[in-house]
C-alpha cells in the first residue's frame, strides 16, 4: 500500500476544475425540462412495443367488458411516471463540460482520475468518506426536486401530449418549448453530446506547450535572422569603405 498522500483539493487544481468543484451552478429551468422529457421518453419506448391488451369488467357479463391496447392506455403513462424523478439522481456533474451536457449519467473525468489512483494505492483524501463520493451533488439533488414540482404542475400538460399529440408533436416541443420555457431561454435544448464540448481536457496543457514552443522557436530564427541581416549590412558597408579607401589611395600614387 502506497502511504503517499494527496490533498483532493491540489489533484482537483491539477485537473483545473478546482474553482468548478467549488462553485454551485443551479440546473435551469430548460435543464430541468430537458432531462425529464429524456428521462420519460425513454421509459415510455420502452413500452412501446408492448402487444398487451387490457380488459376490463369481471364475470361472466360480457356486454360491460371492454379491450385496449396497453401502448394507448393511461396505465402506461402512469406507470412511466411513477417514480421519473428519482432517475435524475442516477446523473452527475461533468464540470469539465459546457452548458446542460455538464449533467450526465457515469462518472466525470476528474473522479475517473480520483477512483485510479485510489486503485493504484494512492490514498486520497478529499475530506469525506470513500463511500459517498459518487453520492448525488447539490445540483443533481437540487435538479431532482425541480423535477417533481414541474411533473406536479404540469401533469396535465403531459396527459395532453400523451393522448392527443405523442404521434405528432415531440414531447420536448410540447412541454419544455410551449409551456415551461415558452420564451424564456431554450438553448439547452439543442445542446448535444459530441465530444468536443469541453471547458478543458487533459490534453489541453500538452497543446499550449507545444503552441508556445512553437513561437518561442519561431522568435528565434527571428532574431536570428535580423542579427544575420545586421552583419550582412555591416560587411557590405565596411567593404564599399575598403573600396573608396583604395580608390583614393590610387589617385594620390597616380599624382
Amino acid at each position: 500500500m502506497v502511504t503517499t498522500y494527496i490533498l483532493g483539493t491540489l489533484l482537483l487544481l491539477c485537473h483545473r476544475s478546482l474553482a468548478d468543484n467549488y462553485l454551485l451552478e443551479e440546473p435551469t429551468s430548460c435543464e430541468v425540462c430537458k432531462y425529464f422529457v429524456v428521462e420519460l421518453q425513454d421509459r415510455l419506448d420502452q413500452s412501446a412495443k408492448s402487444k398487451e391488451i387490457l380488459r376490463t369488467g369481471h364475470g361472466l357479463d360480457t356486454r360491460n367488458r371492454k379491450e385496449f391496447a396497453y401502448k394507448t392506455s393511461e396505465l402506461r403513462l402512469v406507470e412511466a411516471m411513477d417514480g421519473i424523478c428519482d432517475k435524475i439522481l442516477e446523473y452527475n456533474m461533468h464540470k469539465e463540460r459546457t452548458g446542460s451536457l455538464r449533467f450526465s449519467k457515469g462518472q466525470s473525468e476528474t473522479m475517473q482520475t480520483l477512483h485510479g489512483l485510489v486503485d493504484k494505492g494512492v490514498k486520497v483524501d478529499l475530506g469525506i468518506p470513500y463511500d459517498l463520493w459518487d453520492e448525488p451533488s447539490v445540483e443533481v439533488t437540487i435538479m431532482k426536486k425541480q423535477c417533481e414540482r414541474m411533473l406536479e404542475q404540469h401533469e396535465e400538460a403531459i396527459e395532453e401530449w400523451y393522448f392527443h399529440h405523442q404521434n405528432s408533436k415531440q414531447l420536448t416541443d410540447h412541454l419544455c418549448r410551449s409551456i415551461v420555457l415558452g420564451k424564456n431561454n431554450q438553448s439547452c435544448l439543442d445542446e448535444t453530446w459530441t465530444g468536443n464540448e469541453k471547458k478543458y481536457n487533459d490534453d489541453e496543457g500538452v497543446e499550449e506547450n507545444k503552441k508556445s514552443k512553437s513561437k518561442k522557436k519561431k522568435k528565434k530564427q527571428k532574431t536570428k535572422s535580423k542579427k544575420n541581416d545586421k552583419k550582412k549590412l555591416k560587411g557590405d558597408t565596411e567593404s564599399d569603405s575598403d573600396n573608396s579607401d583604395s580608390e583614393q589611395n590610387t589617385k594620390k600614387d597616380e599624382l
